[in-house]
């Protein structure tokens, strides 16, 4: 390892001795005890002092009734908003300006067979789900009943929690990851303002593939505003001025992704296998995930998953952990369809005409009275579109049709898993999001499987919209014995970072993919993990949060090229080659290379490379592919480029932190801060009670530790909230953080309490075992059936 990795890992392993220090010395819990409608047996829930809760319960339906009684104490509004969002009822609450996306939405949900949608999930699954959501709404009865208190944000907005059903969980798809319609709009309209060769810079595909247009497709048909109603189906929920805003429109592509790495007994100095994972997503107060952990006679797990949604996802349940990341398969197409002129209501297939499916539904609007919307499908699925001047009519086709492909709800089938073959099973029937799973079990087996719908595409390649005359039809879905996995390697670990990562020996003609992500945080993971025969805990959380970027490593040598650089712009380049590509809160070289990377590089490479007519249309590009071509390119030709594009970054930097380098910090300019999403509509004062930070940050989007910005002010907007590294077998000593706590109330201890350890880099102990836990615990919950 390297002087500061080595630094890192001797303060986790100072985090592990300390935490356990606050173990022994855990003072007695404050315990309360409550009579639960719905509950069927005496349970206990211990609330550690880190807020993570820890139930045990007397049969596996009260272990999921608790889980979703428990979420709803500390999630409420949370989940709420998330259903609501999901099942298109903002408008209901909020009023008129909701009824946009609350058609959308509708747009996106599951309209399929229950009965299959249950069965793709596994035999448990509906059973989890009923008794998930009996508890949510047993602790919404208590408030309905006046014996809890409505939580806050109802209350600022003057709404209530709704009921829900086990369907709610299952049939809300859009707040899946899927791809690539947004990139195949690009490509398109790219194309039909400068040519195929146009994309060069946009985005790299991988493997190596010549872009076509698909025969019968006009690019010039797509227009700009084509995906507004996927976008509004598939965004999140704020609120300015009344308004709905997109918490993704200042996050780039590449900022969402994760990194998970599974390490063999035969690398680790314990002995056992160490097993990581830190998924990446939009930060937000509170979290996105949320850690818990369930016992009950024949089933145990723990771990975190997405609030709304039953078990976990990543974790272990005493036998065997897994972890996951996105695994960019292309689940989705835009489809382009000819009108009849005499009938909108009516598109082209085949040697005929089809009739859309029209659906009514009813809105209700607080405030007004209820809205009449029109939903449309073809057969490929919603009409997110139409142009009736042009006679054309546009919708996506996803997986998310297809029975089976909730979003993390597969997990229902994996989390019981006890071997590796059983393992593999559950994944293989895994729908959405695509994952990389990385998994390890108590015999010492480490392994990694690529699961999800992989649609098959026979002559065409999934990278631009498509006529939707019957011409180009998936073919059903790739079998998932023919998804890439490997057990047990001669290397002795794996890892993934939503990279390429198909075998070298992968066959040809089984295309999942040409759009992976940036392969920056795997490289330098794949460097430390070879050059680490003995991992420790300590280790594997150092490089979660090692804010190394590679590229620094192939553009900085480039500087070279810049002749006669005058004084500020010389220093400049000083700075930047003594420097070893450590993205520190306390680096001033780091803040002037990312800026200059992520603002001004890119930018100034398309504008010297790319034709004039597509510039605006590729913005500052895709990193690889504005390294490759400079690479490429001539000391001549892209001596101007680093020149101009390093003096703006310059500039910028020197205006916002002063004209003197040694003064300059990461951090001073990359922070923290979690705004709650009610903030607009709250005084001043009341805002900023509810935010969390700001810290200065480490890191950046091509780092192991994620910690992507936005241009417009540098806060930190995506990363990974929570992280998780398990001692395979020794389970107590796993560690785990989730910023910024486990509550959403915020008058809770656990609102905030978590932020400042995540913004530094350390942990709290992941306890498995009973004794652990009871040492640990802050409160205790005795729940017994009311009568």
């Amino acid at each position: 390892m390297g002087r500061r990795l080595r630094r890192r890992a001797r303060h986790g392993l100072l985090g592990l001795a300390l935490a356990g220090l606050a173990v022994s010395a855990a003072a007695e819990p404050a315990r309360s005890a409550y009579q639960v409608a719905g509950l069927s047996a005496p349970a206990e829930i211990l609330i550690d002092r880190w807020g993570i809760s820890h139930i045990y319960a007397a049969s596996v339906r009260d272990a999921f009734f608790l889980q979703g009684y428990n979420v709803a104490r500390d999630r409420l509004w949370q989940i709420d908003l998330w259903r609501k969002r999901g099942l298109g009822l903002l408008a209901e609450d909020f009023g008129p300006d909701f009824a946009a996306q609350d058609r959308a939405s509708r747009l996106f949900l599951y309209r399929g067979d229950m009965a299959a949608e249950w069965a793709a999930y596994g035999p448990q699954a509906r059973g989890y789900a009923e008794a998930f959501t009996a508890g949510i709404n047993a602790y919404v009865g208590e408030i309905q009943a006046g014996s809890r208190p409505m939580p806050e944000e109802f209350q600022v907005t003057g709404t209530t929690p709704d009921l829900w059903t086990p369907q709610d969980v299952v049939r809300i798809r859009s707040h899946g990851l899927t791809r690539n319609a947004a990139a195949e709009v690009e490509r398109a309209r790219i194309t039909c303002a400068a040519g195929l060769e146009a994309n060069a810079l946009n985005r790299r595909l991988e493997p190596d593939h010549t872009l076509s247009i698909p025969e019968g497709m006009d690019p010039c048909a797509i227009p700009a505003e084509v995906l507004g109603d996927y976008r509004l189906a598939t965004q999140g929920v704020t609120f300015k001025a009344g308004q709905v805003m997109a918490l993704a429109e200042d996050i780039p592509a590449d900022a969402i992704g994760s990194n998970n790495w599974t390490v063999a007994p035969s690398r680790t100095a314990t002995g056992r296998p160490i097993l990581a994972n830190d998924p990446h997503r939009a930060h937000g107060v509170p979290s996105l995930r949320y850690i818990v952990h369930m016992e009950a006679p024949g089933f145990s797990a723990i771990g975190a998953g997405e609030p709304a949604l039953p078990g976990i996802s990543i974790g272990h349940n005493g036998t065997i952990a897994f972890g996951l990341t996105i695994f960019p398969a292309d689940q989705e197409d835009l489809y382009v369809y000819e009108t009849d002129p005499s009938d909108p209501n009516r598109y082209r297939y085949g040697a005929g005409w089809a009739a859309m499916e029209v659906v009514t539904e009813t809105l209700e609007v607080a405030g007004q009275a209820p809205q009449t919307v029109e939903l449309k499908f073809t057969r490929h699925g919603p009409v997110v579109f139409e142009d009736p001047e042009a006679h054309r009519a546009y919708a996506v086709r996803s997986v998310w049709s297809d029975p089976g492909t909730s979003a993390y709800f597969g997990s229902a089938d994996y989390m019981t898993a006890q071997n590796w073959g059983e393992f593999s099973t559950a994944m293989g029937r895994f729908g959405t999001p695509s994952e990389n799973q990385v998994y390890a079990d108590t015999d010492g087996n480490i392994g990694w499987i690529a699961a999800g719908r992989v649609p098959v595409r026979q002559g065409w390649d999934g990278l631009m919209p498509v006529p939707g005359d019957g011409r180009y039809e998936w073919q059903g879905f790739m079998d998932a014995a023919d998804l890439p996995s490997r057990y047990n390697p001669e290397q002795g670990w794996l890892a993934t970072a939503n990279q390429f990562n198909l075998p070298d020996t992968y066959p040809a003609d089984r295309v999942i993919s040409f759009e992976w992500s940036n392969p920056s945080r795997m490289t330098r993971i794949a460097e430390v993990l070879d050059a680490d025969a003995s991992v420790t805990l300590a280790d594997a959380m150092a490089l979660q949060t090692d804010p190394t970027n590679v590229t620094a490593a192939e553009l900085i040598p480039l500087l070279v090229d810049i002749k006669a650089p005058e004084p500020r712009l010389a220093q400049a380049i000083a700075l930047l080659q003594a420097w070893d590509g450590r993205t520190e809160a306390d680096s001033a070289a780091a803040a002037l290379y990312e800026v200059w990377l992520l603002k001004h590089l890119g930018q100034a490479t398309v504008r010297a490379a790319a034709p004039v007519a597509a510039q605006a249309l590729i913005g500052g590009g895709d990193q690889p592919a504005i390294s490759a071509y400079l690479a490429a390119a001539s000391p001549a030709e892209r001596g101007p480029i680093l020149s101009g594009s390093l003096t703006a970054a310059l500039d910028e930097v020197s205006q916002k932190l002063g004209p003197d380098p040694a003064a300059w910090t990461w951090g001073d300019l990359h922070q923290a801060r979690f705004e709650h999403a009610l903030a607009p509509l709250l005084p001043a004062d009341a805002a900023e009670r509810l935010a969390v930070g700001p810290a200065p940050m480490a890191g950046t989007m091509l780092s192991p530790l994620a910690a992507s910005w936005r241009a417009s002010d540098y806060r930190v907007v995506s990363g990974a909230s929570f992280r998780m590294v398990l001692d395979v077998g020794a389970w107590d000593n796993s560690m785990a953080i989730n910023t910024p706590g486990q509550s959403g109330d915020p008058a809770s201890p656990h609102y905030r309490d978590l932020f400042p350890l995540w913004a530094n880099g350390e942990y709290v102990p992941l306890l498995y075992s009973r004794p652990a836990i009871e040492a640990a615990t802050a409160t205790v919950m005795t729940l017994t059936p009311a009568p």
